[in-house]
């Protein structure tokens, strides 16, 4: 499994409903996409659950590199680099995902956590660490699913979480899910992932 995501932070003033309009356009369009685990449609809103800020934040989960490699130079986020910049791309290497009891249940919430891995900290037990909060977030109610994956190159993990309403049990940055795409969510690993 490896992680994707970008932001884009958009003014205060700026009319969500364009994001809206934009991803009931063309968020059918990785429905299918080959390699793709799961594609989270995300928006924050400023002033809504906290957020500072308006953004447009997909977050993936990609089964293949080949499936990810395609997406990026592919066509895929082309068409949004032509719409709004290209943004940065953050990746993640994945550590640990599974399902929860709300696996079929429609997506409403998302929350990301980023977290520094400690300087001089054991890695081993770090992330042995982080690979169990996705099987205890996956275990509270209205769970879609959990994952963390972890950038070596900051070292820095990504906690992220889907949810079937307001999540109550998950630190981080609450996002509104506005689609989501999952040909291959039943083929991501589950569980720690070394």
């Amino acid at each position: 499994m490896h992680a994707m995501q970008y932001e884009l932070t958009l003014p205060a003033d700026y009319d969500m409903a364009v994001i809206r309009g934009r991803v009931a356009r063309v968020g059918h369009l990785l429905d299918d996409w080959e390699g793709l685990g799961c594609k989270a449609y995300l928006m924050r809103e400023r002033g809504v659950n906290g957020s500072p800020v308006n953004q447009y934040a997909p977050f993936y989960l990609w089964n293949t590199m080949e499936g990810m490699n395609r997406f990026l130079w592919g066509g895929g986020f082309q068409r949004l680099s032509d719409d709004f910049g290209r943004p940065s791309v953050r990746q993640w290497t994945g550590l640990s995902y599974e399902e929860g009891g709300a696996a079929g249940s429609p997506a409403r919430s998302a929350v990301r956590l980023r977290q520094a891995v400690p300087e001089g900290a054991e890695l081993a037990e770090v992330m042995a660490e982080a690979a169990r909060e996705p099987e205890r977030l996956a275990g509270e109610d209205g769970a879609v699913f959990a994952a963390v994956a972890v950038d070596t190159a900051r070292w820095e993990l990504v906690h992220f979480s889907l949810w079937a309403h307001e999540p109550s049990k998950a630190e981080g940055e609450v996002f509104e899910v506005l689609h989501v795409s999952a040909p291959g969510r039943e083929r991501l690993p589950r569980g720690r992932q070394w």
